[in-house]
């Protein structure tokens, strides 16, 4: 799976880092920014999206299609 943070639509809300917190963190801007999308399972990255107040975080399958939001 491929994760992208749109940082422009991304207001802090961090539900992110409450669902993955080895995935996410706020940079000193309070934007998500991705650690280590692969210290989850597929389940979880897609639950940490989904938490996502403002649809910041896209989650691709391997084969590069869109499978949030």
């Amino acid at each position: 799976m491929r994760v992208e943070i749109d940082r422009d639509k991304c207001i802090g809300a961090a539900d992110c880092l409450e669902e993955a917190p080895t995935v996410f963190d706020l940079d000193s801007f309070g934007k998500a920014i991705l650690l280590d999308p692969k210290s989850v399972d597929d389940e979880k990255l897609l639950a940490a999206a989904r938490s996502c107040p403002v649809d910041a975080i896209a989650i691709f399958d391997d084969n590069g299609n869109r499978l949030y939001p």
